[in-house]
C-alpha cells in the first residue's frame, strides 16, 4: 500500500485523509502467526481505513525483548504508530507497561482512562484488570492494549480509528506523528 493522500468530507469535518505508517506487535508466550487473532484483527482494520501496515511482529512475554522491538520501530523515521495487543494484564509474565512506559516522552493518559471507561460498559468490574496504556516516544505513537480481540476491537473502533484520522476534530495525533523523527 502506498501513502497516498486523498480526500473526503465524510463525518470529520472535511479536509484529507493522512495514511499513516503502523506497525502491530502481539505480545504473548503462546501465540503464532495462526493463531492471533488480535494482531490479525489490527492489521486488517488499520488497512481498511486507508493506512499501511509497516510491520508485524509476535514477541514473547520478555521486558527486554518487547522494548526492543518497540525500541527499533521508535527509532525508524518511517513508523507512525505502533499497536502493542497483550502483556497488560495481571497474569504471570504480563509486562507491556513495566517494558514501554520508560520508552515514553509523554504519557496520553487519556488512552488507558477511557478505554477502561467504555470496557466497563462492555465487560463490567473486569475492567479494572487491564493495564492499557499509550504514550509518545520520537514521535510515534504507541498504543498498548489488552490481548483479547474484544479488546482490541474496543479501543480500534472506539478510540483509535477517529484519532489516526486527520479529519477528525477537534484534534486527532496526525499532526505530532507525521513530524521528522528527532
Amino acid at each position: 500500500m502506498t501513502n497516498q493522500t486523498t480526500t473526503s468530507t465524510s463525518g470529520h469535518g472535511g479536509g484529507a485523509f493522512k495514511p499513516l505508517n503502523i506497525a502491530v506487535l502481539t505480545v504473548s508466550d503462546t501465540r503464532t502467526e495462526a493463531n492471533d487473532t488480535s494482531g490479525q484483527y489490527l492489521a486488517e482494520v488499520l488497512q481498511q481505513a486507508g493506512h499501511c501496515l509497516s510491520d508485524k511482529a509476535i514477541v514473547p512475554d520478555d521486558i527486554y525483548i518487547l522494548r526492543a522491538q518497540v525500541s527499533a520501530w521508535i527509532a525508524d523515521p518511517e513508523i507512525h504508530v505502533i499497536l502493542s495487543t497483550g502483556g497488560t494484564g495481571f497474569s504471570g509474565r504480563d509486562s507491556t507497561p513495566e517494558a514501554l512506559a520508560p520508552l515514553f516522552d509523554k504519557q496520553v493518559e487519556g488512552f488507558g482512562e477511557v478505554f477502561r471507561a467504555i470496557s466497563y460498559e462492555e465487560i463490567g468490574s473486569s475492567t479494572i484488570q487491564s493495564r492499557a496504556l499509550a504514550g509518545l516516544a520520537n514521535n510515534t505513537l504507541i498504543c498498548c492494549m489488552p490481548g483479547s480481540t474484544g479488546a482490541c476491537r474496543t479501543a480500534w473502533e472506539n478510540l483509535l480509528r477517529e484519532q489516526l484520522d486527520a479529519r477528525h476534530k477537534p484534534c486527532n495525533f496526525v499532526g505530532h506523528l507525521t513530524n521528522p523523527k528527532r
